[in-house]
């Protein structure tokens, strides 16, 4: 790489807490990053689902570099093993470091990269490919422009791409036009979703833990509604394997979940159906039917799909990258986190050889590397930068790079 691209700043898109790890590592290495966020705050993603308390304690979800910085500052950190909520996430921790005097020059909220590519290459193009830096298409309230930028670190996550309820992976007949009853994530039904749900029947859909927090809360508001109907629909062909972690689970919160829901299973508080298969969503007499093949489930008012989330990858369309077809992560990364082996706490160490691509400089980092498979902690995303960023330049990075040359594309590392 030229002297001139290495002066050259790291972009980093997303400023959640993998974001602004990546920018204080950078900082901690002498880097210049730029930290991009299309949203209004640090953490806008966390912001949506701020009333669900987290699975993981806080001694997972603090980066020990961010916590050295900040405690330069004064700051104090939260008990290790109590589980805060996302706001509790924000308030007590990315919010602070987002401020950071170190930190908050180089943030740009309302900031979406819509682009990346390299300087006056695209896709095909080969021929200098090594030595090009990175040109990011950035649109802000004052317009669009590019910078230059020697890396890119995409950590912009994957809350803002669900899942759609079609069992074949695309929307199901019917859906687009249904939206405005149908909440995707986990919604917040206690607080300011409220009065969407109450006195209302409503159909969660999924069988992971987002689904499981939905239906506590519709079944602790139903305890003051009596007219509700709480209903959960899944594609597996019982809900027997509901408490699924072991006692001595090291993610604790995550168990008493399903014991919870294990517990109003028993009660009958929740009707449960079956080998759900969604093919078709209309609407009649101001309900949604919902069609599996030839199952016809109960009128409901509103559907909560908890089906999970998967990358965007369109920004990064005129870049080399190397992904698994199923997972959509990082092609050395698959079978470390594949959902149908691995849970949150039992994914291997894993770290630059794992996280390259054909691209070099280029690294997905934090939920959006692990693509649609929902086995990401915090604590993994910060190892992930920390190999990344001290790697940035060396000749590690170069030699693995070389692992590419066998593709049928031309290998881009750097010379």
């Amino acid at each position: 790489m030229h002297n001139e691209t290495m002066n050259l700043p790291v972009a980093v898109i997303g400023a959640g807490p993998i974001g602004l790890s990546a920018a204080v590592q950078l900082l901690k290495r002498g880097y210049t990053p730029v930290l991009f966020e299309a949203g209004n705050q640090a953490g806008a993603n966390i912001a949506r689902w701020g009333h669900v308390r987290m699975f993981s304690p806080w001694a997972y979800n603090v980066d020990p570099a961010a916590a050295e910085l900040l405690k330069q500052n004064g700051w104090s950190e939260p008990t290790a093993t109590d589980f805060p909520t996302g706001n509790e996430l924000l308030e007590q921790y990315v919010t602070p470091l987002a401020s950071h005097p170190e930190i908050s020059p180089h943030l740009h909220l309302n900031t979406q990269v819509k682009y990346v590519s390299r300087l006056n290459h695209d896709l095909l193009r080969t021929k200098g490919r090594n030595e090009a830096p990175f040109v990011l298409r950035v649109s802000s309230p004052e317009g669009e422009e590019d910078m230059i930028v020697q890396a890119v670190i995409d950590a912009s996550g994957t809350y803002q791409m669900p899942n759609w309820l079609g069992t074949h992976g695309i929307p199901a007949l019917g859906e687009t036009e249904a939206a405005e009853a149908i909440a995707y994530g986990v919604p917040n039904i206690l607080g300011s979703a409220r009065a969407q749900y109450k006195n209302r029947s409503v159909l969660v859909v999924g069988g992971g833990h987002s689904a499981f927090n939905a239906l506590q809360d519709l079944v602790q508001l139903a305890d003051e509604h009596q007219d509700m109907r709480v209903l959960w629909g899944v594609r597996n062909s019982s809900v027997s394997n509901v408490v699924r972690s072991p006692e001595n689970d090291e993610l604790q919160e995550r168990r008493r979940l399903e014991v919870r829901i294990q517990e109003l299973l028993e009660q009958g508080r929740i009707e449960v159906f079956t080998e759900l298969e969604i093919d078709t969503i209309q609407r009649k007499n101001g309900k949604l039917i919902v069609q599996s093949g030839s199952k016809t489930l109960p009128p409901v008012d509103r559907i909560i799909a908890a089906t999970g989330f998967r990358p965007n990858l369109n920004l990064l369309a005129e870049l080399r990258t190397s992904l698994d077809p199923a997972t959509q992560s990082p092609i050395q990364l698959a079978p470390l986190i594949d959902p149908n082996i691995h849970s949150c706490g039992s994914v291997p160490e894993h770290g630059l050889a794992e996280l390259s691509h054909p691209e070099s400089g280029l690294f997905i980092l934090g939920i959006k590397s692990y693509g649609r498979a929902p086995t990401f902690l915090l604590r993994t995303g910060y190892k992930q930068v920390t190999a990344v960023v001290s790697a940035l330049g060396t000749p590690e990075m170069s030699a693995i790079c070389q692992t590419y040359t066998a593709a049928p594309v031309v290998s881009t590392c750097q010379g």
